[in-house]
């Protein structure tokens, strides 16, 4: 009998005790199946990188939205994605979001090519149980809705750097425009530059910051 052991990070403690409940009920032949948690993305990173020096685990369960206490930015599940691929390149990450939209979804398959993507308002206990099978024996595995943004032919390909996700953050908060530049290593110009093509990117090139950080918010991206 080997053990699947599983790391569930999700900041809804109720929704990932659920996913611990479900997840360590499969029957899954050959294997018994072990879930640690954690709530926020301080405690899933330490977890990840002590998991380099002990065991390592065999499935990552990522939440996209995290919302730490006191950071001046928030971290994300796709932060621990990239994170998780440098330290423990065999462990296999799947990510649960409600995020359904395919510029986010796109976005994540670029910078962490999981081995799995699984839409909250798709996951059941089948849906759970077969991911599970599907991920530790042959992946990927994407849920339907998943699966039908995947496929969605996109008329802008948005990658955003670290600066672009930078601006639009200090945007979302308030950050006056003449202020911008004390938190981000550019200059003025190169910071309008960056708005014009973001506006672009989100479709919203004759509008305000407010029109761009709403199109961001409802795609995923802060």
């Amino acid at each position: 009998m080997k053990t699947l052991r599983i790391l569930a990070i999700d900041d809804h403690e109720m929704t990932m005790l659920g996913y611990k409940f479900i997840l360590e009920r499969i029957v899954f032949e050959g294997y018994s199946i072990i879930v640690d948690t954690a709530n926020t993305y301080e405690l899933g990173r330490k977890m990840i990188e002590e998991s380099v020096h002990s065991f390592q685990y065999d499935i990552l369960f990522l939440d996209v939205q995290l919302f730490p206490p006191n950071e001046d930015q928030p971290h994300t599940g796709e932060d621990l994605g990239v994170l998780a691929r440098k330290l423990v390149p065999d462990t296999k990450i799947v990510f649960m979001s409600s995020f359904s939209d395919n510029y986010r979804i796109n976005s994540i398959l670029k910078s962490v090519d999981p081995d799995g993507y699984l839409i909250k308002t798709d996951i059941d206990p089948k849906t759970l149980e077969e991911a599970v099978k599907t991920i530790t024996l042959n992946p990927p595995y994407y849920s339907s809705k998943a699966l039908s943004a995947i496929r969605k032919k996109m008329t802008n390909d948005i990658s955003l750097d670290e600066k672009d996700k930078q601006i639009l953050y200090h945007l979302s908060i308030g950050t006056k425009n003449k202020d911008l530049e004390n938190f981000i290593r550019l200059s003025p110009s190169s910071i309008e530059n960056r708005k014009r093509h973001l506006k672009s990117l989100f479709g919203t090139e004759n509008e305000n910051d407010l029109a761009l950080i709403l199109a961001a918010k409802n795609r995923g991206f802060i």
